[in-house]
């Protein structure tokens, strides 16, 4: 039953990650209260599965990868509430509930892993993730030009040229570079976490089982998710415009790259010959 009870909490922990993100960089009430809901479900169904699993196992202390991985959601779930409960802090949820669902999501998917059904399914979900993150990308960059775009923008209005006084008058308004430069990040980033949660399936098929976390490009892919986070959570937040966004879209591109070039030392990835 252990494992029943921790499908659900990892369900209850997605669907909390899906909620917090409107509640934190939005301010919705009635989100807020859903995700902190949520994730309380998630926690409660967690802790039985947690110990249903122990008791077992016959030990109280996590042996095997799947009870380490089970036990370390728990711990960052757990931090969460604490952090909540005493400062009320739940933007801390934008990286607390995302991260326990994805460390879940392999255990959840049981002992002996997931297969896929055949050769061709497996293909299409591979597919799959190749195209979102290839989106993932290319929305970043988007982001990136348009930010860039609104720098171009802004210094020809502060020298206060004329319409067809010189060759960048063909550019969009500040305000619409700026919305492009925001949407194209808030495409991105579904895109980007489709993509690593299909990922993670596709790799625990591979010899490295669980410990596919391990993986230079996992490793890598998962921080670059959180780093995508705290760009969206900073432009809210800060209200980051012109030089400072496209700085900031800069970095987070840089950091995307790296994970691409990861690909070369990853075992579980890689473009080169073996």
């Amino acid at each position: 039953m252990d494992l029943l009870w921790l499908r659900v909490a990892a369900l209850l922990y997605a669907a909390a990650s899906v909620a917090v993100f409107p509640a934190v960089l939005y301010g919705k009430e009635r989100w807020r209260k859903s995700s902190i809901h949520l994730a309380g479900l998630a926690w409660l169904f967690h802790v039985v599965s947690l110990a249903e699993m122990l008791i077992q196992a016959h030990h109280w202390m996590p042996v095997g990868a799947r009870e380490v991985e089970s036990l370390l959601g728990f711990v960052f779930a757990s931090l969460f509430f604490v952090v909540w409960w005493l400062y009320d802090a739940i933007s801390l949820g934008l990286f607390a509930l995302p991260a326990t669902f994805f460390v879940l999501f392999v255990p959840a998917l049981g002992r002996g892993g997931y297969t896929f059904p055949s050769t061709g399914v497996r293909i299409g979900w591979l597919v799959v993730h190749i195209v979102s993150l290839m989106l993932a990308y290319a929305a970043l960059i988007l982001s990136l030009l348009a930010s860039l775009l609104y720098l171009v923008q802004e210094r020809r209005l502060k020298a206060k040229f004329k319409p067809g006084q010189n060759r960048w008058s063909w550019l969009l308004p500040l305000d619409t570079l700026e919305r492009i430069a925001l949407a194209t990040l808030k495409f991105g980033f579904p895109c980007m976490t489709l993509g690593l949660v299909i990922g993670s399936v596709l790799a625990q098929e591979t010899p490295l089982g669980a410990s596919y976390f391990l993986d230079p490009k996992v490793i890598a892919s998962f921080l670059s998710w959180g780093v995508y986070v705290l760009l969206l959570l900073v432009r809210h937040m800060a209200s980051l415009r012109g030089r400072k966004a496209a700085y900031v879209s800069g970095g987070v591109l840089v950091v995307m790259l790296a994970v691409w070039v990861a690909n070369f030392f990853s075992h579980v990835h890689g473009f080169g010959p073996r």
